[in-house]
C-alpha cells in the first residue's frame, strides 16, 4: 500500500529480459531500508524487490515485471538511465499524505496538452470511455505513482495541476506532449461502480 508521494527519482541502472519477463535493476539513495520481498511502487506499479546489493551511494535493487504489467504500464518503454519515480511502502502508523494507492495500474493515458500556470504547470491527459467511470472533478487519481487531484474534466480530457514542489521531486519535469503515463484510479471508486452494476442488473 501506498499514498503517491514519491519517496525519490531512482535511476535504471540495467534491464534485461529472462522467460518474458523483464528485469530492472534500479538505483536509489534514499530508501534505505530495502530487503527482499520489500514492495516498491516504480512510476506507480507496485513491484518487489529480488535481489539488492551495496552501491557506493546508496543501494542496487532488482525487480521482475511480468508480461501481464509490461503490457499493461509504461514500464517497457524505460531504458536504461531513466529516471523514474520510486515510493517505498507505508508502515503501520505512517502518514497517508496523499491518499491510498495500491500500486496496481489500471491504464496508460497520454499527454494531450501542458500549460504553465504561474509557478505551477497543468497536465491534461485523454479520457477514455473506461476511465470516465471514475474520473470525477475533485477526485484522487495516481499517474506514475504521483497523487494529484483532478481540476477539471471536459469530455474526452482530464487535468491536474502539478505544483512546484512535485515537479522538482519527481519526474514531472521531463514529461512532453504524447508522453504516456501509468493511472491508477481511486480504489473505492472502483468498488462502488461494481456495486452500483449489481444493483442495476437487479
Amino acid at each position: 500500500m501506498f499514498s503517491g508521494i514519491i519517496t525519490e527519482i531512482g535511476l535504471i541502472k540495467d534491464i534485461s529480459y529472462e522467460n518474458n519477463q523483464q528485469k530492472m535493476r534500479i538505483f536509489t539513495k534514499n530508501i534505505t531500508d530495502i530487503v527482499v520481498g520489500s514492495s516498491i511502487a516504480c512510476a506507480g506499479v507496485c513491484l518487489t524487490a529480488t535481489e539488492i546489493c551495496k552501491d557506493s551511494n546508496g543501494f542496487v535493487f532488482e525487480v521482475y515485471v511480468s508480461p501481464e504489467t509490461l503490457l499493461k504500464t509504461t514500464l517497457k518503454n524505460y531504458r536504461n538511465g531513466s529516471r523514474i519515480n520510486l515510493e517505498r511502502s507505508l508502515h503501520m502508523g505512517d502518514e497517508i499524505a496523499g491518499h491510498i494507492v495500491q500500486g496496481h495500474v489500471d491504464d496508460t493515458v497520454k499527454i494531450v496538452d501542458i500549460i504553465k500556470d504561474h509557478e505551477s504547470t497543468r497536465f491534461y491527459f485523454e479520457l477514455n470511455d473506461y476511465l470516465d467511470n471514475f474520473i470525477v472533478q475533485k477526485g484522487s487519481v495516481s499517474l506514475d505513482g504521483t497523487s494529484l487531484t483532478i481540476n477539471e474534466v471536459n469530455k474526452n480530457v482530464f487535468g491536474v495541476n502539478v505544483i512546484p514542489h512535485t515537479n522538482d521531486s519527481t519526474t514531472w519535469n521531463e514529461k512532453n506532449i504524447n508522453d504516456l503515463v501509468n493511472i491508477e484510479v481511486d480504489m473505492y471508486a472502483k468498488y462502488m461502480r461494481k456495486q452500483l452494476i449489481k444493483l442495476d442488473k437487479k
